[in-house]
């Protein structure tokens, strides 16, 4: 398992989504998620056909927030071009996380 951290500080369990078929995936089909999901390439989101709303944060290659939001579900998220990856979790995880652009990351084994 993976964990997502910032600073030295462990914020949520993780789980990744590098291959194109988990990244279509996504959170489709779940009510919830304990943690968050790492989609890695990623640029945009949507949520069509989720159940709940998330918080997104694109990141760029170092995994440093470049932009959060929160979408709710049946949304089309605006691509950001300068993100590599995107961090998505429950709404309202990142502002208790302490989630916020400017934010260094780091996904730990």
């Amino acid at each position: 398992m993976a964990w997502l951290v910032a600073g030295d500080h462990v914020i949520a369990s993780l789980e990744i989504a590098d291959t194109r078929r988990a990244r279509r995936r996504g959170l489709l089909g779940r009510d919830g998620i304990e943690g968050a999901l790492l989609l890695r390439p990623a640029r945009q989101v949507h949520t069509f056909g989720m159940r709940f709303a998330i918080d997104v944060a694109h990141c760029d290659r170092d995994l440093v927030v470049l932009k959060v939001t929160t979408m709710a579900p049946n949304r089309l998220g605006r691509p950001v071009w300068r993100a590599r990856s995107v961090i998505e979790a429950e709404a309202g995880s990142f502002a208790r996380w302490g989630v916020e652009p400017g934010v260094q990351l780091e996904v730990r084994s």
